[in-house]
């Protein structure tokens, strides 16, 4: 009984430092906070509770109830519950709000206690975020991506996933700005290298009566190679890059050479951005290989 007891316990404000701080030191120490008027709270609690037995020592568990102790709870910016934390070596190192399935609580645990791999469970994670991008959410998808991030922080796909949010988004500064942050093993990555390409394709955004001049002054000299250069780019920069693919294979069938291969070179950026399985990479590719192979 007294190692059950040694191993899950109530804590408070003043025992706080004993019992998680000192005391992860030695052994991982969750915390769950909780009151008693919280339906989700109870009904948490005693799963994670059989989850932390399970680890047999490995792990420790603290409950603070934040109605008689709100002090650490205020402290770590604690806003709904309920609220678990993981602290090792004196410091929080993961956590997460709101009710949690059984098979997600053992990967909480498996984390701290080794016992899982991190990497494998971002990946997982990465992969939910592309389903749930398919299924018209977006907000899902950046939860699972930014989760993802923080569980392996090298992992190029939550990275890449991120950025392209903002990007869809129409925050180009925090997509720049994140990308900048990448670490450089990242670089050469194929999901990093596309949100790269696709950065750059924003940055080109011209005004709709510019666009709507350029169409006019291609349609009027189908021949301005500089006039559809500058059309394909507008096209890409709003997001149409099927349509901006049709200018620059066009130029490229009609002088390969000119202005050294920037039409060329461009729809490379637009293939890298768009991805290799995409139809406007398949179709832009065929098309290119047409062209340059006749």
């Amino acid at each position: 009984m007294s190692d059950a007891l040694d191993i899950i316990k109530d804590s408070s404000d003043q025992s706080f430092m004993a019992d998680v701080i000192q005391a992860s030191q030695e052994t991982p120490v969750v915390v769950d906070f909780w009151a008693p008027w919280c339906g989700p709270c109870k009904q948490l609690m005693p799963v994670l509770e059989r989850v932390v037995k399970d680890a047999k020592g490995q792990v420790k568990m603290v409950k603070v109830n934040i109605d008689e102790n709100p002090g650490i709870a205020g402290q770590l910016g604690v806003r709904s519950i309920p609220a678990v934390f993981a602290f090792k070596d004196g410091k929080p190192v993961d956590g997460f709000q709101g009710g949690q399935p059984e098979s997600e609580l053992k990967k909480f645990i498996g984390r701290l206690t080794g016992d899982s791999d991190p990497a494998e469970e971002a990946a997982a994670l990465a992969a939910r975020a592309k389903d749930s991008l398919a299924a018209g959410d977006p907000g899902g998808a950046a939860q699972d991506y930014a989760q993802a991030l923080a569980l392996d922080p090298n992992s190029a796909e939550a990275m890449a996933g991120l950025i392209r949010l903002y990007i869809d988004g129409g925050n180009e500064n925090a997509a720049a700005d994140l990308l900048a942050s990448a670490p450089e093993s990242m670089k050469d990555h194929p999901e990093i290298k596309a949100v790269t390409s696709q950065l750059t394709l924003t940055e080109q955004v011209v005004e709709p009566d510019e666009t709507a001049e350029l169409i006019a002054a291609v349609e009027k000299n189908p021949n301005d190679l500089d006039a559809r250069m500058a059309l394909a780019k507008a096209l890409a920069a709003s997001g149409r890059n099927a349509d901006a693919v049709e200018h620059l294979l066009f130029s490229i069938g009609k002088n390969r050479a000119y202005n050294g291969e920037a039409a060329r070179l461009f729809l490379l950026t637009i293939f890298e951005a768009e991805g290799p399985t995409s139809d406007v990479s398949v179709e832009g590719r065929r098309a290119l290989s047409s062209i340059l192979f006749a």
